[in-house]
């Protein structure tokens, strides 16, 4: 390992800058041309701020982290990454390669021996400690890249974006203070007898975590901060969509001095160095953030293997309001509007279908028509409280077939709509925040997650229809209900089959696990189930014998 003072060191980072600097000029000799030769106006960032531009040029985007170095191999694949406000390129980040997760892998192992069984829990937290303090430090840089690369608002990537990483850092190390390494068997034998088993929490190994571009740092400590406290040694794909923050994380990981091998970086898609870390035989488990459909990819690939698959996948929330909530229907439904618009509309967990009952049914759609009309959408780099837009052009695109869809499927559509909002740089990827009510279970915006900033609602007029329309998706991801029947909501907390259940607003604690079941995944993230995640049991005889 070197530290950034010396030559190999400034030698690496002076070469990422230059690598920086051709893409922009290449880009700016575009721009030029494009002015010389047409008519139209040329395509410039309006929004991105120097200090966004100075971050982005200090990244290593042309380098992999493998074994505590930055190291970079030619000829390379590279791919723009792209500012959702504009439709502009910020940098290229390269692509890995079979040999990458093959170099990444084996320095993985070879530092798993040590990490496991020579750092004790303590140690390992110190290092978490470390980090953590680093992260604090540069938590702003990280909600400014986040934004200019997936999207989020400025004042979501502060509030919640960037913050994510200290929360999550901070909560795991109040879990470790409670987690048992070492635990008894519960046995039937005489209270004054000691058992004869101990089970032993030990680390899975090696670790491949494929993370997503919606709540990037969010997943990312998610998985890395837990394998590493356990002794696991990982290797981490970011989304190729927005994969500066990994790499700002990474250069923390390395100024916190964590042992070489012990955590590793490859950028690359899902079919290149996705499919290879899942199919990897020196790798013992996989945990992935992403999509169903990839979610059953991986599984395949990581079938023939026997390893691990932790799966934390798509949703399609329902918000049940019941008319009990009475006066507190107005609020009920615009904190269920604005849940849906969050991140864009981008999150596996937002209440996207609102089930409403029918004796209320009129006025919460008025209600949620009057909110979504309220809604601002700027660009995200724009300071205050608004929406920015989703994340790709293939996502715009994706975004507007649903809209078209259930239109064609005679949901009535009381907001928003097809095409981009007005007053919104046409190259971005802005959608217009939309309603649909009277839908239906059978529709398509009422089955398949959607992803945008699109919300369905659908009437009931009994308990068991609620809980049919709720149940009868194929996620399982978190489900809300508003009721002031506390044993209609404990029924319901019962039935309803998803791995979260949030009532009458109330929030997850720090630590609660994060998860679903059916094809949302089968994964429990955060807290002590996190730790858990990453653990193996041993049953062991005589550990405390003579």
């Amino acid at each position: 390992r070197c530290s950034f003072a010396s030559s190999p060191c400034l030698i690496t980072t002076r070469m990422s800058q230059l690598t920086f600097l051709l893409h922009s000029f290449l880009l700016f000799l575009l721009l030029a041309t494009c002015a010389l030769s047409t008519d139209e106006e040329c395509p410039v960032h309006e929004d991105i701020s120097n200090d966004v531009v100075s971050i982005i040029s200090k990244l290593h985007t042309q380098h992999f982290y493998i074994g505590g170095q930055w190291v970079k191999k030619s000829p390379r694949r590279t791919i723009d990454v792209i500012n959702p406000s504009d439709g502009l390129p910020l940098t290229a980040v390269t692509l890995g390669s079979k040999a990458d997760v093959d170099s990444a892998v084996a320095v993985a192992r070879s530092a798993f021996t040590s990490w496991s069984l020579d750092t004790s829990p303590s140690e390992r937290r110190s290092y978490i400690e470390k980090l953590l303090e680093i992260y604090e430090k540069r938590e702003e840089e990280m909600a400014k890249l986040i934004s200019a690369e997936m999207g989020a608002t400025l004042h979501l990537s502060r509030a919640a974006q960037a913050t994510s990483g200290t929360y999550h850092m901070e909560t795991f190390l109040e879990a470790l203070d409670v987690f048992r390494f070492e635990r008894t068997v519960p046995t039937a034998v005489d209270e004054e007898e000691e058992a004869a088993t101990t089970l032993l929490m030990d680390p899975v190994g090696v670790v491949a975590m494929i993370t997503p571009w919606n709540w990037p740092m969010s997943q990312i400590i998610l998985k890395v901060i837990p394998a590493l406290a356990v002794g696991c040694t990982c290797i981490l794909k970011p989304s190729e969509l927005a994969p500066l923050n990994a790499l700002l994380l990474a250069e923390m990981i390395d100024e916190a001095n964590f042992p070489a091998g012990v955590f590793n970086l490859v950028n690359g898609d899902g079919q290149g160095v996705g499919a290879e870390l899942s199919s990897h035989p020196d790798v013992d488990a996989v945990s992935f953030t992403g999509s169903t459909r990839a979610g059953a990819l991986v599984t395949k690939a990581a079938a023939d293997t026997f390893k691990r698959v932790s799966l934390e996948l798509g949703g399609k929330g329902a918000n049940i309001i019941f008319a009990d909530v009475g006066d507190d229907l107005e609020e009920v439904v615009k904190d269920g509007v604005h849940g849906c618009y969050s991140n864009n509309g981008q999150s596996c967990n937002a209440p996207t279908r609102m089930l409403v009952e029918r004796n209320v049914y009129t006025r919460a759609v008025d209600i949620a028509k009057e909110v979504a009309e309220g809604v601002e959408v700027k660009s995200a780099l724009e300071e205050g409280y608004h929406i920015g837009p989703v994340v790709s052009e293939a996502q715009f695109d994706k975004i507007q077939g649903y809209i078209q869809r259930g239109i064609d499927e005679g949901a009535r559509l009381v907001a928003g709509g097809l095409g981009k909002p007005e007053g919104t740089n046409d190259r971005g990827f802005y959608v217009k925040p939309t309603v649909f009510a009277d839908c239906v279970n059978s529709m398509t915006i009422m089955q398949e997650e959607i992803f945008g900033p699109v919300l369905c609602i659908a009437p009931f007029d009994t308990e068991e229809e609620a809980l049919e329309i709720a149940n009868g998706t194929p996620y399982g991801l978190t489900n809300y209900l508003h009721s002031s029947n506390e044993k209609r909501r404990r029924r319901f907390a019962r039935a309803l089959r998803s791995g979260m259940v949030e009532m009458n607003g109330e929030g997850q604690d720090a630590g609660a696990p994060f998860g679903g079941m059916k094809a949302s995944g089968n994964a429990r993230e955060g807290g002590v189930h996190g730790l858990e995640e990453y653990c193996v049991v041993k049953a062991v005889t005589g550990w405390h014998g003579e």
